[in-house]
């Protein structure tokens, strides 16, 4: 039997390891499906019940497995659902690529069905690198090329097939003048700075004596090398949420999560460190780094178009993080440097962790958020992925679980879009079926898509050796953070036609499912419903009732937002009387002395 495009397709992916491809069936993709059949289901097609979710279940994937994400859709309106996801991958660096169906190259510019022009649809998101297949003997170059640009450039990348060419027979590239031939597989390759750059860097490095650290994503491979730097300077260390589980929380000098959904500690060090050294981060937030001139500043990034543009750093080291740093530390001193700074770093850390707890103890009106993501924080598996959706959910996931070595977390994190938190969920079992996966998601998100993906889950329940994948839902009935967003920065009270939602039974939902599903709503039972749903033996979704008047209040909290929120209040907000309760309990936490409790 004859090799058709789509069977080389399969052929091709399994050749460079993907072992798994996110999907939606659709006519635009009958050839490549009826390949799948012939293969045996390799790469297995995990089929998804919406082509956004196959987008973010190749992303979470991709995320937690350092590997490259597939995704497949049909033409038209399949491919068109891919977008969002696709451009979480763009905005996040992660490796993904989209093959899609097209209509058959006969009926291209005729209006046909299903016709869309997904070369220019996704020529932004896709920019790196998109294709249309036209004739077989464009493959293998196009798809190896597609891979390729994904893994180096870490973004999405796209190959459209017309389904006539998917039925095609195979034919390779000959040796014929306009054929282009490839071949398979890429070395690891390692980029570092000149000896001039690195020299500079560590002057400027060796003349602070307020040194603060910035880590994201881009530092996870130099965890050992950020410790010795962070040590041998008296450094703290704040991490962009991309970055939260680059290095551990329990570590006395990181002051975990910076910008909005950040700490005090890392507010604090920010504004007063004389040297800022930035690894692996585009953290945008301007505002929350030093005032322009008050301090000297080195980056080191591995992509040269990334670097440079968020701080006025002196030197921009281009290059790997591990490969950077260890070349860098030989030219560092450590001698000759007081503790005070350090020890003011440790002791700031530490008072935030204590206002943390105290936060989390607070009564709320039938259960505190803070307290359920602080109940959770011991309970959790060393070997524990985590993974959270956008939202106020956000906010607790960044300040009250602690990362420990082994733990893995991630979120949507400069698209920040909704949504993504259950698939990433399913992304990660399939990348790591030994692991426990824990998704933190608000009820606006699981009702956007999380209680259709848990069908997924049940789905595939039996393909993960653990079986323990854990959806917590916040039930507040509340679009929460627009909320907060709006009385903080526009003074508006809640608009309720656009903010409240339906109280949806996501518990039974999940037993509809064959899934275990529990419903707590009293604090007094919080954390025995976190260990039946650790308990269960498959796919568990857990749901609190909190209280959505709890203020994701920001790290520096001025005056002019408490100012907005006071006036939302006179302006009739529906929920004033509990936020003001809620809001002043909450805030007056920071300034209590340090072991004193509420």
């Amino acid at each position: 039997m004859s090799t058709k495009v789509s069977d080389h397709i399969l052929e091709r992916l399994r050749a460079w390891g993907v072992e798994q491809v996110f999907g939606y069936p659709g006519d635009g993709i009958n050839g490549l499906l009826a390949a799948w059949g012939r293969a045996e289901d390799q790469p297995r097609f995990i089929q998804s019940r919406h082509e956004e979710m196959s987008a973010f279940e190749a992303v979470g994937y991709a995320k937690f497995s350092g590997r490259i994400g597939v995704c497949a859709a049909t033409s038209g309106p399949g491919a068109i659902h891919l977008l969002n996801g696709l451009y979480d991958a763009k905005l996040d660096h992660v490796p993904v690529l989209a093959i899609v169906g097209q209509t058959n190259r006969t009926a291209m510019g005729g209006s046909y069905q299903q016709e869309v022009d997904l070369h220019t649809l996704y020529k932004d998101v896709a920019s790196e690198f998109v294709e249309t297949v036209t004739v077989p003997e464009q493959l293998p170059n196009v798809l190896d090329r597609a891979i390729r640009t994904a893994y180096a450039r870490r973004c999405p990348t796209a190959l459209i097939i017309p389904g006539d060419v998917q039925e095609l027979d195979y034919s390779p590239p000959t040796h014929e003048f306009k054929m282009v031939p490839s071949s398979l597989g890429m070395s690891e390759c390692t980029a570092t700075p000149t000896d001039e750059a690195l020299r500079r860097a560590a002057d400027v490095l060796n003349a602070g004596d307020k040194v603060a650290i910035l880590i994201g994503q881009g530092a996870s491979g130099a965890v050992a090398e950020v410790r010795e730097v962070a040590e041998m300077l008296g450094a703290g260390v704040a991490k962009a949420l991309l970055g939260k589980d680059v290095l551990s929380d329990e570590l006395p000098y990181v002051t975990g999560p910076i910008g909005l959904l950040g700490s005090r500690p890392s507010y604090e060090m920010m504004r007063d460190c004389d040297t800022l050294l930035t690894i692996g981060s585009s953290f945008p937030y301007t505002q929350f780094m030093p005032d322009f001139g008050k301090a000297r500043g080195v980056q080191i990034d591995i992509d040269p178009h990334m670097i440079g543009m968020r701080y006025p750093y002196e030197v921009n080291l281009v290059g790997d993080a591990r490969a950077t740093l260890r070349r860098l530390i030989p030219l560092l001193k450590a001698e000759g440097r007081g503790r005070e700074w350090y020890d003011t770093v440790c002791a700031n850390v530490k008072r935030w962790h204590e206002t943390m707890e105290r936060r989390a103890g607070l009564s709320a009106d039938p259960i505190n958020p803070e307290h359920v993501a602080r109940a959770l924080d011991p309970l959790l598996p060393d070997n524990a992925i985590l993974t959270s959706d956008s939202g106020s959910v956000a906010n607790w996931y960044a300040r009250h679980i602690t990362m420990r070595p082994g733990m893995r977390g991630s979120l949507s994190g400069t698209l920040a879009t909704m949504g993504p938190g259950v698939p990433y969920a399913i992304g990660a079992k399939f990348a790591h079926p030994d692991r426990p996966v824990f998704a933190l998601v608000g009820d606006g998100a699981m009702q956007m898509n999380g209680l259709a993906e848990m069908i997924t889950a049940a789905k595939y329940r039996d393909r993960w050796s653990d079986p323990r994948l854990v959806v917590a839902v916040w039930n507040n009935q509340d679009l929460n953070q627009v909320t907060w967003e709006m009385r903080a920065m526009e003074g508006a009270p809640s608009f309720l036609p656009s903010q409240s939602i339906p109280d949806v039974q996501y518990a039974a939902f999940a037993r509809s499912l064959g899934l275990t599903g529990i419903r707590v709503e009293k604090p007094e039972d919080v954390e025995a419903g976190w260990r039946a749903a650790l308990d269960a033996d498959g796919p568990a979704v857990i749901e609190f009732l909190t209280d959505p008047a709890v203020p994701p209040i920001p790290p520096h909290a001025s005056w002019e937002q408490m100012e907005a929120t006071a006036a939302s209040i006179l302006k009739g907000d529906a929920d004033r009387g509990s936020m003001v309760k809620q809001g002043l309990k909450a805030k007056v936490q920071e300034f209590l002395p340090g072991r004193q409790k509420h």
